[in-house]
């Protein structure tokens, strides 16, 4: 029986090796090529998978002290893995070990003596365990105690989880045991890692590690979708659905950070899914749930020519860019909508206009209305404000005198029709000139708009009723009494349909003083 072992760095860093000598699975000598502990401080391994093969090597290293194996490294000439490992196992009488099945199959059809070494990874790791149905995201540090944001965007709460410091032990094993599920699930990935910080798409959670030198200490970051949801859960007029489905093409999603941006981009995504258009994303980092229609590229790992030609040459009808930060993103999004690409780009802003703004100094002003037409701002989870951009010769608000004239770009309430800012070049400047006051729509409004769609819905019936809501969930009908039971039961061939659409239980009710 052989009891030399030739190794690679796969099964080292996973903490494969480990678990089959505390198994019994693998005993006697363990020897370990020079050169691939060179390849480990190369451009192929992830800095994070250095910094837990170091933690694996301290751990082996205390069985060798105990006596349980021994670990020998070899110099060898050749650089050639596969040469590599022909040569020591011959040389040894060893057994190669690898826990990847392509090199595993790989070196059997070449005849060298080779163990597979896999792992099941046993339900979750422990960092979901800090999650329940109301929690947004988790906070981990090391000797702070661990935190939570609960609630849903925009009304949240920051709440401990329990009293007790985590210890930097703590949190390495359990970013190992994360990284030890995601080698392993074909669902998660690593979308960033650098010195000092590592994005990890694990299923539905992003995770953000930071570690020293880039933070002061070890901290864990991973968020989760509350709630996904679909277009018609925010329950928008007909007519800003109409213009999403005909008009609109170049679209800004704008928000504060937490205020459910991402989450409405999502639900816009399945939206045009839905309609049968062809939908990509373009994300850093990818975070986004849908469905695998949708496909979602990586700004990590694709230049902006690369993706610019990508997109040009698979012809989406939108894209998705989530979201939006430099400069070089904000040219990307201009380009593709130039050349005919229906976009949707995700952008911070703590005010509706600031999302306009942020294309003043980057594109011509005139190009404005061409590149973007339609802006809704997120706030608390729900649709606060929708722009609608055009283009208008006239002469500007506050100013007097038809030679004054010149192009003026509006910013109009898509549902008023008011203008609300004039964006125009006066000498060398861009002037922004608000007009009247800007306000957030209020619940009141969203009830107003939904007391209309109600009324379209019900037709002529609509005419002499008068509509309350009660609460979220119910509307209640009032019908005048010259035609109530009449009324009544054409309503009730209506409310199916209102249920179906808009989530509301319709109740019929006399006016006061029918008899």
């Amino acid at each position: 029986m052989r009891n030399r072992y030739i190794v690679g760095l796969d099964v080292i860093k996973k903490g494969y090796l480990y678990r089959a000598i505390i198994d019994g699975l693998v005993e006697g000598e363990i020897i370990i090529p020079w050169t691939f502990i060179s390849n480990l401080f190369g451009d192929g391994l992830n800095p994070i998978y250095r910094e837990k093969y170091v933690r694996e090597m301290e751990r082996l290293k205390e069985l060798e002290e105990e006596g349980v194996i021994k670990i020998r490294m070899i110099d060898t000439e050749d650089t050639d893995e596969f040469k590599i490992i022909k040569k020591l196992v011959g040389k040894y009488e060893a057994i190669a070990v690898t826990s990847d099945p392509d090199r595993y199959r790989s070196l059997k059809i070449l005849n060298i003596p080779v163990k597979l070494l896999k792992y099941r990874f046993e339900g979750e790791p422990r960092i979901t365990g800090f999650f329940d149905e109301y929690t947004m995201s988790v906070h981990l540090k090391e000797g702070v105690p661990p935190r939570a944001k609960k609630g849903r965007p925009g009304d949240w709460i920051y709440t401990s989880i329990n009293d007790r410091p985590m210890s930097r032990e703590e949190l390495i094993d359990m970013i190992d045991e994360t990284l030890d599920f995601v080698d392993e699930d074909e669902e998660s990935f690593i979308e960033s890692d650098t010195y000092g910080v590592t994005i990890i798409q694990m299923r539905n959670y992003r995770i953000i590690i930071a570690r020293p030198p880039f933070s002061d200490g070890y901290e864990v970051t991973a968020t989760r979708p509350v709630k996904n949801l679909t277009l018609d859960d925010y329950k928008l007029p007909s007519e800003l659905i109409k213009r999403l489905s005909e008009r609109a093409e170049g679209i800004l999603i704008s928000g504060a950070p937490g205020e459910g941006k991402t989450t409405f981009c999502q639900a816009l995504a399945e939206f045009y899914r839905g309609l049968g258009k062809v939908v990509k994303t373009v994300e850093s980092p990818r975070d986004l749930n849908l469905p695998p229609e949708i496909t979602q590229y990586s700004k990590s790992y694709g230049d902006d020519k690369t993706i610019h030609d990508i997109l040009l040459l698979s012809r989406p009808d939108y894209t998705i860019f989530d979201e939006m930060r430099t400069t070089d993103d904000f040219k990307l999004y201009i380009d593709l909508r130039l050349a005919g690409v229906g976009m949707v780009g995700v952008v911070h802003a703590t005010r509706p206009i600031d999302a306009v703004q942020r294309f003043v100094d980057r594109l011509e002003l005139g190009m404005i209305p061409s590149v973007i037409d339609t802006v809704i701002y997120i706030h608390g989870g729900k649709v606060a404000k929708v722009y609608e951009i055009s283009m208008a010769s006239k002469v500007p608000h506050g100013l007097s005198g038809d030679e004054l004239a010149r192009p003026v770009v509006e910013v109009r309430d898509f549902f008023t029709k008011k203008i609300e800012y004039e964006f125009y070049v006066f000498g060398k400047r861009v002037f922004v000139i608000p007009i009247g006051r800007e306000r957030l729509y209020t619940e009141s409004d969203e009830k107003y708009s939904l007391e209309d769609e109600i009324r379209s819905e019900l037709g002529d019936l609509g005419e002499d009723i008068e509509i309350k809501f009660s609460g979220d969930k119910e509307v209640i009908i009032y019908v005048p009494p010259w035609n109530y039971r009449g009324v009544k039961r054409a309503l009730r061939r209506k409310s199916k349909t209102i249920k179906r659409k808009y989530g509301l239980k319709l109740v019929v009710e006399p006016v006061i003083g029918y008899e």
